[in-house]
């Protein structure tokens, strides 16, 4: 087990960190190619512990883990090794020729000491990757990994002293006291996922120092499927979407609105998918995650009561299995309709007739915006309800897999967050961009002083 850093050791890291902030080193590209280098040298000695750390924490498979959390890493990585000289480089951009003879530049120069908190359903990538942002911008960085995943928060604890100078990279560990005591911290950005609860209180805390945040939060992702999606491929790649991770991810197709007329033939191929993926019994597979403690199984178990079981509904306390269950007859005002499930059960509500589109995006509004948005059938129509809505990001035909390419952003919009990373976006998360104006000295125009004697001249130039 891990337990709390305290607050001495707290400030002394932060204190620690700024002043080598303040020495500029962070400063030279060549010293951030270096670290993310080293960074994928770290990555590499750790992999094998790491791995076994997951599958500890969460029954998380070898192949599971590598895809879902170190590769993401590790290609992050490399696209900021190609990447960081040119983003980094100073940009000119147009002057007014009211201006002139001036010129004008934008520079890109890292926030500061930073602070990733990162929860535990994927507690790799998602400390790991804003921490690529953090040294390709420039940054230093302290990271606080969950105490949900004690083994994993270890791994990293221990990989990142291994490799990295604590005034430049540190881990802190602890509960929500910790996190409380680090968010009234004067850092120069926090980069949070979690929920929007302790979001809420996070944007509290740090608004005290006016420090900036990204958030990268959660909610309650709506999975559209329209009577004339392809229903067998829309189960297998739902079921793929809700049993990665066992659910608990946030962008996980959270509930199901589907046309009465194929709910019972999705109910079906639903199953069939699960043994597809899973075989016979999906309890014996090597690639089911658990829930990650008592709570969350005691939690998401609950769920299965508030509603008629269609799929499933078999759960085992004492392993924290619960098997992909589907509900219907699910009332909008239930817990499982107005709670992130993070886990396997999935409310199905079926809308009928032929407005169809328009019920469903009428749904999706009456909530708070989603981190995803899921939508089976016609691509025209799913244009169609996505310029009706609003989300973080989304499919069409498929789930999940927009967070897989890191050319696209990756972030929430309204309760489901603020910010985006991924690629780019990740050094500019932490970076700050600074606009200069250069006017030489060779020559002044009289156009700005006062008693502003060619204002008319001036006033045809605007």
């Amino acid at each position: 087990m891990t337990g709390n850093t305290s607050t001495e050791k707290i400030d002394s890291l932060l204190r620690g960190q700024k002043e080598f902030f303040a020495t500029g080193a962070t400063r030279d590209i060549a010293f951030r190619k270096k670290q993310l280098r080293r960074f994928a040298e770290a990555l590499d000695a750790y992999e094998d512990r790491i791995t076994a750390a997951l599958w500890a924490d969460l029954h998380k498979s070898y192949e599971e883990a590598y895809l879902t959390e170190i590769a993401l890493v590790r290609g992050e990585i490399r696209n900021h090794l190609r990447h960081v000289g040119r983003w980094a480089r100073r940009e000119r951009k147009p002057t007014p020729i009211t201006m002139f003879p001036s010129s004008s530049y934008i520079i890109k120069e890292p926030l500061g000491t930073t602070l990733i908190v990162s929860p535990w359903n994927y507690p790799v990538q998602l400390l790991l990757n804003p921490l690529v942002g953090a040294i390709s911008a420039g940054c230093t960085a302290i990271l606080k990994p969950s105490p949900y995943v004690p083994e994993v928060s270890a791994a990293i604890a221990d990989m990142v002293a291994e490799f990295f100078d604590e005034k430049y990279i540190a881990v802190v560990q602890g509960n929500r006291e910790v996190n409380g005591y680090l968010f009234k911290q004067r850092f120069d950005l926090i980069f949070f996922t979690g929920s929007p609860a302790l979001a809420r209180k996070l944007m509290a805390d740090a608004a005290e120092n006016l420090v900036p945040l990204v958030l990268e939060l959660g909610g309650k992702s709506p999975c559209i499927i329209s009577r004339d999606a392809d229903i067998a491929l829309a189960a297998k790649r739902v079921a793929w979407g809700k049993t990665l991770n066992s659910g608990q991810t946030c962008i996980a197709p959270d509930y199901i609105l589907i046309h009465e007329d194929v709910r019972d033939e999705f109910v079906r191929e639903f199953g069939k998918a699960l043994k597809e993926l899973h075989g016979e019994d999906i309890h014996d597979s090597a690639h089911y995650v658990r829930m990650v403690n008592d709570r969350a199984w005691e939690r998401v178990n609950g769920y299965m009561e508030n509603g008629e079981i269609l799929y499933g509904g078999r759960s085992i306390r004492e392993e924290r299995f619960i098997e992909p269950t589907l509900l219907g007859s699910v009332a909008p005002d239930s817990p499982v309709m107005t709670e992130e499930v993070f886990g396997p059960v999935f409310p199905v509500v079926t809308l009928k007739g032929e407005n169809f589109l328009e019920q469903a995006a009428a749904f999706v509004n009456g909530r708070e915006k989603p981190l995803a948005f899921y939508w089976f059938g016609k691509e025209s129509e799913g244009w169609d309800i996505i310029s009706r809505t609003s989300s973080g990001g989304g499919c069409i035909n498929d789930t999940i897999m927009h967070i897989v390419n890191d050319k696209i952003p990756f972030g929430g919009v309204g309760n489901s967050g603020m910010g985006h990373y991924h690629d780019r976006l990740s050094f500019e998360a932490f970076t700050h961009r600074r606009s200069i104006v250069v006017n030489p000295t060779f020559i002044d125009l009289p156009f700005r002083y006062m008693p502003y004697k060619f204002f008319a001249l001036a006033k045809k130039l605007m």
